[in-house]
């Protein structure tokens, strides 16, 4: 075991700032790298080289070049109008520097991320991270990151794809995650597709998968290892701590001018589709994408003020996907959350470990989750003895019934908070939720059961619908605006309609406002077969829109089955009837396309 001594920076690196960093002289930071046995120091910066935080530097409030006319484009270098037209989503564009920078000034000196370091959880402040963001970006520029290329990042979450994402839109580059379980080709695809310079990998498994391949991607330049050493010593391969070396051999002036030239309407992150139906799409997003979501689709909710408490999040949900993504990473910043990284085999089970140990303010999950959350549960309490479990029993369905009969926030009666009290919040603390204030679930609809039984737990699921295209929510629910099976209301600044209405209301949902995506890399057809000439963003997806304006999701239009008698059959309530009237099966799925009958696939719930 060693220590390594990291000066991230020297005089000037902070000068833009306006920051007095000089509380951080002689703090030592633990990045994990192949062994996260590895240390940083923060050098000294002389208060006369950080100027007033009200006085940003040279750029940094700089007006946009003339504003360009398309609302899209298919070019990984090109330029959009941004749609600041658009009501109550007028506030001025900013770069993820200009956040970034205005993040450091309200919560420099608090926790960032935490991880784990041999069984002990370190943690690095916003004061660390963005000094290690920057010298990430010297570094990748060192290893010829190239404007409007990519840094793509294969590995699990960690400080290490955080600081490299940020440090990679720092530098002029773009983004670009890629799921762990890709294949090779599939790495290839993506790779060569947003013109990657640079991979970032986490694993001996991963940097396998990018051998194979590596002769057929003429653009890549460097290979980037953490959490894992490469096997043995090869040509352009070098660990995360090679990187932040060379990053001090860059001069801060260097990044500063590259800083100083980027534009809210440029491109920043690209987030690839699942591929389900064809190749991959890469999803654009402008650094304006990613700022006023992180600004402003939560704007409206209570949680998320750091100045009355810290949030406090669990990352380990895919960040190569958007919802966590922009809400672990991007969000993350503005609103100075403290993020946790879970271990890498947290989808796994780990995550149970880590939530209990870490207790988040503030939870998402994928449906999914919350099942396999709620089936462990139902077995302990089945398990149980009798009276334990007749107490249980008999609390969840009293707090069921208040919250069904209130659903909204309001103060319970005596009976419903002494049961809460005395049996439930025991139950919710043995899951890790005690300081949980917000739990959402996103990404597919849930059973209705699931959303039941834990109200009946009094943990209210919360719902978010939104797309990697709409750079995440674009319906939120809360506790202000919360309804049994619906996706919530409308996040401020942005806009809804529906086309093509049945009988029931119910068509498909379109949307408009600043958080609609720049378009698809390469992919012109794609792009407008999913923006129409005015600018609006077509779904795909079928809903309506009550009285209140709560969303309800009906179906996909590419769902819709059509018999050869030529009955239109929509097939989600049907595999959610089935569901519900069969607990045992675990997957559902109506086929009949051009047929003369309908059928049913089912796949069974197999304890693991």
């Amino acid at each position: 075991m060693f220590l390594r001594r990291w000066p991230l920076g020297g005089p000037g690196c902070v000068h833009k700032l306006g920051l007095n960093l000089q509380f951080l002289q002689g703090v030592r930071l633990h990045v994990r790298s192949s062994s996260l046995t590895d240390a940083c120091t923060l050098s000294k910066v002389a208060p006369s080289q950080a100027p007033n935080p009200s006085s940003p530097g040279k750029g940094q409030d700089a007006q946009l070049s003339p504003p360009e006319e398309a609302l899209w484009t298919t070019r990984i270098d090109g330029r959009v109008r941004l749609r600041v037209d658009c009501g109550s989503a007028q506030q001025p564009p900013c770069t993820v520097h200009q956040m970034f920078c205005r993040t450091l000034e309200k919560y420099g000196g608090l926790r960032a991320l935490g991880f784990k370091r041999q069984g002990v959880w370190e943690h690095i402040s916003y004061s660390q991270y963005y000094l290690l963001a920057r010298r990430a970006a010297k570094g990748f520029l060192k290893l010829g990151l190239e404007r409007a290329h990519s840094v793509a990042i294969l590995g699990s979450n960690s400080p290490e794809w955080f600081f490299s994402a940020v440090g990679t839109v720092f530098a002029g580059g773009v983004a670009t995650g890629i799921y762990t379980t890709s294949s090779p080709e599939a790495c290839q695809y993506i790779i060569h597709d947003c013109r990657a310079n640079i991979i970032v990998l986490d694993s001996q498994e991963q940097l396998a998968k990018i051998l194979q391949i590596w002769k057929t991607l003429p653009r890549l330049k460097a290979v980037v290892m953490y959490r894992e050493p490469p096997p043995e010593k090869m040509a352009r391969v070098y660990t995360m701590e090679d990187v932040l070396e060379l990053g001090a051999q860059v001069p801060e002036e260097d990044l500063d001018t590259i800083l100083d030239m980027q534009r809210p309407n440029q491109c920043c992150v690209v987030i690839y589709t699942s591929g389900t139906t064809g190749l991959p799409k890469g999803v654009m997003l402008s650094q304006d994408n990613i700022t006023w979501m992180a600004q402003y689709s939560l704007q409206e909710s209570y949680i998320f003020h750091p100045h009355d408490k810290q949030e406090v999040i669990v990352s380990y949900l895919p960040l190569s996907h958007v919802a966590a993504q922009i809400y672990d990473l991007w969000v993350g910043i503005h609103t100075g959350t403290h993020v946790c990284f879970a271990e890498p085999d947290a989808m796994k089970g780990s995550i149970m470990d880590t939530l209990r140990e870490v207790e988040p303010t503030f939870y998402l999950a994928v449906p999914r989750i919350w099942e396999k959350i709620m089936e462990h549960i139902q077995e302990v309490i089945a398990s149980s003895g009798f009276v334990w479990r007749r107490v249980l029993l008999w609390a969840m369905s009293v707090m069921l019934e208040q919250n069904l009969a209130c659903p909204d926030s309001s103060p319970k009666p005596i009976k419903a908070r002494l049961v809460d009290y005395l049996v439930l919040a025991k139950v919710r603390q043995a899951l890790g939720f005690a300081r949980c204030q917000m739990s959402f679930y996103g990404a597919a609809p849930i059973a209705a059961e699931v959303e039941l039984f834990f109200l009946g737990l009094n943990l209210r699921l919360y719902s978010a619908y939104g797309l990697s295209e709409s750079s995440g929510i674009q319906f939120l629910s809360g506790t202000s605006n919360y309804r049994l099976r619906s996706s919530g209301k409308l996040v401020p600044g942005c806009q809804v309609k529906l086309v093509n209405q049945d009988a029931d209301g119910a068509g498909e949902i379109c949307l408009w406002g600043r958080s609609i995506f720049m378009g698809y890399l390469n992919k012109e057809d794609k792009t407008c077969e999913c923006i129409d000439a005015d600018g609006w963003l077509h779904t795909g997806d079928i809903g309506r829109l009550d009285a209140d304006g709560f969303l309800y999701i009906t179906g996909r239009i590419k769902e819709l089955i059509i018999t050869a008698g030529g009955e239109n059959v929509s097939p989600v309530p049907i595999e959610d009837a089935v569901r519900k009237e069969l607990p045992i099966i675990n997957c559902a799925m109506l086929i009949g396309d051009q047929r003369k009958f309908l059928s049913m696939l089912l796949t069974l719930k197999v304890p693991r």
